[in-house]
């Protein structure tokens, strides 16, 4: 399926500010599920930004402006060509978490984080959902679970609040329920990892496809588990569908802290007023894309003669 994504964030700024650093973590992976054709970050006031990975894998692109300014808009297409996931892995005995290699490999994922921190209540859920020596059965298991006590309602938590208050609500959002799966596999010794990204459709909490080529959302979030002799095994406790074609992924970490699509700061004391928009367009599977390719270097586009461009193609 191919896929055009265009996610737009325009901060509106009550005061000038006289400089701002920011991070953009927006553009989507290659792997075996999906396919990254096209990459385009847009900045006004235009700002050189600086593209490189992290530690997890995933692209950020670096940018500071240094001129004051009232307002800073981001825009960042892409086109992704997606595919169906394989196969759900067969029945897997608990006895490989434990090997050493695997456990170091994976070790990362194992650890208690700020969104992802367990007490006794999701340590008693983990149990609860675990399905004898099933491992595989178990991750699905914890799906079930967390969306069984969730409740999906808009605007009713916020990044920071504790898990173990999120299960006791009974409400969330995608993140949540991210968190939520998380930190039940890593309270039962399963490595699981937070994923960021975005689902073509008409809502997040159904998740339900649409006749129309082209939906607004906000960015998804569901979770991955690792499975020995399998790899990584993603669910979507959010709404309870595969993750498949529709889903384009952006990155992991261990937590949303590890991928965020926008981390900055700023020089001033302005308050900020943040709108973001991403729009999914489902093209024709026969149209074709023009790749996006890399910009210039300040090196070539002075042989060139040319000035540098007021919008970096990358």
């Amino acid at each position: 399926m191919r896929l055009d994504i265009s996610n737009r964030t325009l901060y509106r700024f009550d005061d000038i500010v006289r400089e701002s650093q920011n991070e953009v973590r927006t553009c989507p992976i290659s792997d075996s599920r999906q396919h990254l054709i096209a990459y385009r970050l847009s900045l006004a006031p235009a700002s050189r930004s600086l593209a490189f990975y992290d530690y997890w894998g995933t692209r950020v692109d670096a940018f500071g402006i240094r001129e004051p300014h009232i307002s800073m808009e981001i825009v960042a297409e892409a086109a992704v060509e997606t595919s169906e996931a394989g196969p759900r892995p067969e029945p897997c005995e608990w006895e490989g978490l434990f090997d050493p290699s695997f456990r170091d490999l994976h070790l990362e994922y194992l650890e208690r984080t700020p969104h992802a921190d367990w007490g006794d209540r999701l340590s008693e859920a983990g149990l609860e959902a675990r399905d004898g020596d099933d491992l595989v059965a178990t991750v699905v298991g914890i799906h079930d679970l967390v969306r069984e006590r969730m409740i999906y309602e808009t605007g009713s938590t916020h990044i920071g609040i504790d898990v173990e208050k999120v299960l006791s609500d009974g409400h969330g959002v995608c993140q949540d329920f991210a968190h939520l799966s998380v930190a039940i596999c890593r309270s039962l010794g399963v490595p699981a990892r937070y994923v960021s990204g975005y689902l073509f459709t008409a809502s997040d909490e159904t998740g339900e496809d649409t006749d129309h080529d082209v939906v607004d959302v906000e960015t998804h979030a569901w979770f991955e588990a690792a499975i020995p002799g399998y790899g990584w095994m993603a669910m979507d406790p959010t709404n309870g569908h595969e993750v498949g074609a529709r889903h384009v992924k952006i990155g992991h970490g261990r937590d949303y802290d590890d991928v965020p699509p926008l981390r900055g700061s700023v020089s001033g004391e302005a308050g900020t007023e943040v709108d973001t928009s991403v729009e999914i367009r489902r093209m024709d599977p026969s149209h074709q894309a023009t790749v996006v390719q890399p910009p210039l270097t300040h090196t070539d586009m002075e042989h060139l003669g040319f000035q540098p461009q007021q919008q970096q193609q990358q």
